[in-house]
């Protein structure tokens, strides 16, 4: 039966949980904050107790005991964005076997409601933060660099770290995408972009400049919403790039997969044939570009490294603090790949 101590104007603690396992109050906080050491049957008994007494440990009573918070706080601009699941699926497989865990915020690509959760996090005394972008405000760069606090900044490459970076150059990829596609014998090439967050414009201008280079670049075909993204997105600016451009257009560079899907969808409507007459590249490869017909080329990025070695950085620097011997490089390159399917020749 479940104790009903809380509802009494009594806050249940350790000694409350040792009386009901019959151990000591310091045995109680070992089980609690992960330590090693405590024989099985003891932890048993332990967490039997605090599951039937219903016992929330105190964390600030923990963090202040031993300095150590065991939070990390991630800092995301999207959860409905699919990209940034491999993301985290990497940051929980280290944070999570470690016993470390991991407060969430969704800035909805807002650098103001994201300096509001760093200025939050931080109150939350965790022992690293994950932020996507280098696009912080004046104010939470100033917090950041006075927490002490390591922060790796991660999805793209960032002039000038806070602290660590771990991501990859999106001009450099979307140069390579251009590149490509003359490659492939087109040239007449268009580009749709939705959002157009830091990335996306980076992406963006990697493109123009390989363009630009090879006398291809032509504005008209640039076709841009601050819009989300979306499959229907695609194809509502695909429509609108063959309008202005009156179909003088060969091959389009779309700055994510569900654009680039949209616009698939929407050239068969149109009866482009694909890849002959006309090339689709997206950005992403999120799991339905090897799947449509007919397969999406695009540009993968290791996404789930990203999240994995920005939390390997973070405990590198939690455990070894003053180790100058082995420094950690403040950019580490995750690089991308080119993954050419039947959408291009």
């Amino acid at each position: 039966m479940a104790n009903n101590d809380s509802h009494s104007g009594k806050r249940l603690t350790l000694k409350d949980v040792a009386a009901k396992a019959d151990v000591s109050p310091i045995t109680v906080s070992r089980v609690v904050n992960g330590y090693d050491g405590v024989r099985a049957n003891v932890r048993e008994k332990v967490e039997a107790a605090i599951a039937e007494l219903g016992y929330i440990p105190n964390r600030s009573a923990s963090v202040l005991a031993s300095s150590k918070s065991k939070l990390i706080g991630v800092l995301i601009p999207s959860l409905s964005n699919v990209v940034f699941n491999d993301v985290l699926r990497g940051i929980y497989d280290i944070a999570t076997p470690a016993n470390y865990q991991v407060l969430l915020f969704n800035t909805h690509y807002s650098a103001a409601e994201e300096e509001r959760a760093i200025r939050t996090l931080l109150g939350q005394s965790p022992e690293g933060l994950i932020i996507t972008g280098g696009e912080q405000t004046t104010a939470a760069k100033a917090m950041l660099q006075a927490s002490a606090v390591p922060v790796v900044q991660i999805m793209g490459e960032v002039d000038n770290p806070i602290d660590i970076n771990v991501g990859f150059s999106h001009f450099d990829a979307g140069a390579a995408v251009a590149q490509l596609l003359l490659d492939k014998s087109y040239s007449k090439i268009g580009f749709i972009g939705a959002r157009m967050d830091r990335r996306t414009c980076e992406r963006l201008a990697g493109f123009e400049h390989v363009l630009s280079a090879a006398n291809s670049l032509d504005k008209t075909r640039v076709i841009t919403t601050p819009e989300p993204s979306s499959v229907s997105k695609g194809a509502l600016l695909f429509r609108e790039l063959m309008t202005i451009t009156k179909g003088d257009c060969d091959a389009v560079f779309c700055c994510n997969d569900d654009l680039a899907l949209g616009v698939l969808h929407e050239s068969k409507k149109m009866q482009l044939k694909v890849p002959e007459k006309f090339g689709i590249c997206g950005f992403n490869d999120i799991e339905m570009a090897a799947y449509a017909e007919p397969a999406l080329s695009t540009v993968r990025v290791n996404r789930y490294n990203m999240g994995s070695k920005a939390m390997e950085v973070i405990f590198e620097k939690i455990t070894s603090p003053g180790d100058k011997t082995t420094p950690i490089a403040n950019y580490i390159n995750t690089g991308f790949e080119l993954v050419t399917r039947k959408s291009t020749r």
